[in-house]
């Protein structure tokens, strides 16, 4: 294999992390023995964080192993190898090839270098796959947000379940579910505050729907005091109240809402412009909170998989443990924009036939003429 010293160490990379250090030495391992590509054969080339290394594994998987005996005399499988990853990565030398192999400490380890490589793939495939989501939460270009975030989200839980198969539970690395990094609440927008206040007001003018919008929270709306509202009107409408108004500025009264910066004047204001349905506007308010969960569930995972301290299997615990509340949210959202089936009646059995009164005359026999 030829050999040119003046070229440079396409790999020489500093700092780099451990993972990095990991594929050199498993493609230094295959080889020098190429024998030990079925200990790999798990991995595919996009688990390679490198073009040069994914050129390479792509080369040596594609190329039959060379006779033992003959490889650890001549070059000819290393020089085909070289050859055929060049095709990938133009920048590859023969030096780099040196170089992977001075870099495995044992070829026998070949399976643990392939773990930790196939390790890092999980994680960062799992971090693009959340990036997708939170991108996909915010993209204000999308003609239907919610059905492309749902099925981001989708795609997100079959990689959370296929991983988890590869990556069991080790009982000799207890290790806590990692607290999710604490989320900034996004500012309220004038859009979401002016819905919000239509909500309130609609269902002040219309209250027998607030007893039917189980499907909408408190937690869902963005300003403390539309949510504490919202609170005073579902618990009103439950108990039957009478609701107006007056009645539920002197219920948000009793839920200590009014405080030194708000007056009974502004609630009063806030409640007597009503504008469409309730359901209409609760599901405006449902939506930016399901895409709103949906954005810090994915920020959420990515920080994370940020996180080298973190095993893979408590990884994926906190991934799912992540999309909790997203999937609480998303049963909310299917159950009110499904649409409402009329109860069925049941249908009634026909009355079986009164008896008569009891036959005193032999029945009349009919003759049939022959």
């Amino acid at each position: 294999m030829p050999h040119t010293p003046d070229d440079d160490d396409l790999d020489d990379v500093d700092p780099a992390p451990p993972v990095y250090h990991a594929e050199r030495a498993l493609l230094g391992a295959l080889l020098l023995e190429p024998r030990r590509l079925q200990e790999a054969a798990h991995l595919v080339p996009e688990a390679f964080s490198t073009a040069e290394h994914r050129a390479l594994f792509t080369a040596i998987r594609s190329l039959p192993a060379p006779d033992p005996a003959r490889h650890a005399r001549t070059t000819t499988w290393l020089d085909r190898v070289l050859a055929t990853a060049r095709r990938q990565a133009r920048g590859l030398t023969a030096s780099h090839l040196h170089g992977l192999v001075r870099a495995c400490p044992q070829p026998r380890h070949a399976p643990a270098y392939a773990r930790i490589v196939q390790t890092e793939h999980a994680r960062r495939t799992l971090r693009a796959q959340a990036q997708r989501l939170a991108h996909t939460a915010t993209d204000p270009t999308l003609p239907d947000p919610v059905h492309a975030t749902l099925t981001e989200a989708d795609t997100l839980t079959t990689l959370i379940e296929e991983l988890s198969a590869r990556f069991p539970p080790r009982p000799d690395s207890p290790h806590p579910i990692p607290t999710p990094p604490p989320t900034d609440r996004n500012p309220a927008h004038q859009e979401a505050v002016e819905e919000e206040l239509l909500l309130l007001a609609t269902t002040t003018a219309h209250p027998a729907e607030a007893e039917r919008m189980r499907w909408l929270t408190p937690d869902d709306f963005t300003l403390p005091l539309h949510a504490g509202l919202w609170r005073c009107l579902t618990t009103m409408a439950r108990r039957h109240s009478p609701i107006d108004p007056v009645t539920v500025l002197w219920e948000a009264q009793q839920g200590g809402l009014l405080t030194s910066d708000i007056e009974p004047t502004e609630i009063l204001g806030l409640l007597t412009e009503p504008v469409g349905s309730p359901s209409h506007w609760g599901r405006r308010i449902l939506q930016r909170a399901l895409l709103t969960a949906a954005h810090h569930t994915g920020r959420h995972i990515e920080a994370h998989t940020k996180n080298p301290a973190i095993n893979p299997h408590h990884l994926l615990l906190a991934s799912r443990h992540s999309l909790t509340n997203f999937n609480s949210l998303r049963v909310r959202w299917n159950h009110a924009t499904s649409p409402l089936t009329p109860p069925s009646r049941p249908t009634r059995a026909p009355a079986p036939p009164r008896a008569g009164p009891p036959c005193t005359t032999p029945p009349t026999t009919v003759r049939i003429p022959r």
